[in-house]
């Protein structure tokens, strides 16, 4: 039987809210929703949204950012849990994130640790905010994805049998269900699973991952 690898979405999964969209309803750069827009129905990639976004808000607001991304953060009901339940099963589980290093990090270290946090990750040196991207796409991919999941994905399962199960919501998720074997979704990538035909099944808290989960294991025990 293959092992279990759980590659789980930050922004609006592990929260329930978008964080990077918190942070501009909140600070409100110029022309934020339009390029928000942009991104979510793909007319430019997320490296290039992300990163323009970002690039509106002075560095000085770091501390004023973070403070309130960590203060306003809520997570979804059940991931404590889930976590304890895959680490008493020995299954990695590796956060994959399109977030930012400064607030990803304190919002979930209290949980860890984890086999592996990718995130982006943010440059304050100069006046305004600069985003860098140390997971970039590898040459399978050619979306300019920013913290690119399906090479993360490829990268961590490549020598060793894996069933790649995802979690995640929305528009950084839709290439890497595309490379799971399992998908566990919600809004967008729920609808998108359906679209594409691919196997999934719908989530509300984690308690349903850890339920879709262990099911899973038990059919597959009895496949074999």
């Amino acid at each position: 039987m293959k092992t279990p690898i759980i590659y789980c979405d930050f922004d609006g999964t592990i929260t329930e809210r978008d964080n990077i969209i918190a942070i501009m309803k909140k600070f409100n750069p110029p022309n934020w929703e339009e390029i928000k827009d942009q991104i979510l129905s793909r007319e430019i990639s997320i490296n290039e949204g992300v990163g323009k976004l970002f690039a509106m808000l002075p560095s000085e607001m770091k501390e004023e950012i973070t403070r309130f991304a960590v203060d306003n953060a809520r997570i979804r009901e059940g991931f404590e849990d889930f976590v304890d339940y895959l680490r008493n099963e020995g299954i990695p589980l590796y956060i994959v994130s399109g977030g930012i290093d400064f607030f990803v990090v304190p919002i979930i270290e209290k949980f860890g640790p984890f086999a592996g946090v990718y995130c982006n990750q943010a440059d304050f040196s100069g006046d305004y905010i600069k985003i860098l991207w140390p997971y970039r796409c590898d040459a399978l991919c050619k979306n300019d994805c920013g913290c690119c999941k399906p090479s993360i994905i490829r990268e961590l399962s490549q020598n060793e049998e894996y069933d790649n199960i995802v979690v995640g919501d929305s528009v950084t998720d839709l290439e890497a269900a595309k490379q799971a074997d399992f998908v566990l979704a919600r809004d967008m990538l729920e609808e998108k699973c359906e679209e594409w035909g691919l196997s999934y099944k719908s989530f509300t808290t984690f308690y349903d991952c850890i339920d879709a989960i262990k099911n899973r294991i038990e059919v597959k025990k009895l496949s074999c």
